[in-house]
């Protein structure tokens, strides 16, 4: 079932944040259609700037928006004139003061979302998707990536039965929870239909509790049980160990103990 599971989903609240971070009883369903719809219509807008995430975080009435690129100059343009311009667009579509921040993503080749777009493009380019993937898989090998796979499917080749190929390089655990795996989705548009792209990517294993998690309600909750759990483990030992030194000094007690024996003679003279 590893594969089944969408690896950041698993991972939520362990060593993964979310890309909506606010809190509403009212607005909720409204909000997050809102997060959906600016997503959307992020990547639409700079759908050359390689962009792999768009986090929203709300407080009160102010909206700040977080992109991840791996192009910031496209994003901000020449004195911020795209940045202002698309911060206009935003706050026409979300009716509310809109922030933007771009954040570089210095190493395209570990973001599987990237990878996933690459190949994709590749695809629709009419090149050979076995080529594609073997391209990408060694250059994020080659970036410092422990494990690569990249599955494509569809009507490949133009095929007239869909089929499903994958390609894989090193290590890529699907159950470890501290395993920080990146995974990426997307489809490629062909004359013979749509191919889905879907890449994981392992980058070693993250032991503690991350930068990006630190203050989060489920961290804390965490920690807290794990001490409960620490201190009763504690209390359970010196209990067990107060009731073996009781049982052992019982023992020892009895041991020293020896009934009254009837001699023989007695018996025999009452008779």
């Amino acid at each position: 079932m590893g594969q089944k599971t969408h690896p950041r989903g698993l991972r939520l609240g362990i060593i993964e944040t979310w890309d909506s971070k606010w809190y509403s009883e009212r607005n909720y369903a409204k909000w997050l259609h809102e997060d959906f719809k600016i997503q959307k219509f992020v990547k639409e807008q700079l759908a050359r700037a390689g962009i792999s995430r768009v986090e929203v975080e709300r407080v009160a009435d102010r909206c700040s928006i977080n992109i991840h690129t791996a192009r910031p100059g496209i994003v901000i343009g020449r004195r911020g004139a795209e940045a202002e311009k698309l911060q206009a667009l935003l706050e026409k579509e979300v009716g509310c003061p809109v922030r933007i921040n771009v954040s570089e993503i210095r190493e395209p080749e570990l973001d599987a979302q990237l990878v996933s777009e690459d190949v994709a493009t590749q695809i629709e380019r009419r090149a050979g998707f076995k080529q594609a993937m073997r391209r990408k898989i060694s250059g994020s090998i080659q970036a410092g990536a422990l494990g690569v796979k990249i599955m494509v499917s569809g009507r490949l080749d133009g095929k007239e039965i869909a089929r499903a190929e994958s390609s894989i390089e090193g290590r890529v655990p699907l159950h470890t929870l501290r395993a920080n795996v990146d995974y990426g989705f997307t489809e490629a548009n062909t004359t013979y239909g749509k191919i889905g792209v879907k890449t994981w990517i392992f980058k070693g294993e993250i032991i503690g509790v991350p930068d990006n998690l630190k203050g989060e309600p489920s961290v804390r909750r965490q920690s807290g049980r794990r001490e409960d759990t620490g201190s009763q483990r504690s209390d359970r030992r010196r209990g067990d160990r107060r009731s073996g030194s009781r049982q052992s000094g019982e023992q020892g007690r009895g041991r020293g103990r020896r009934r009254p024996r009837r001699s023989g003679g007695d018996s025999r003279s009452d008779s």
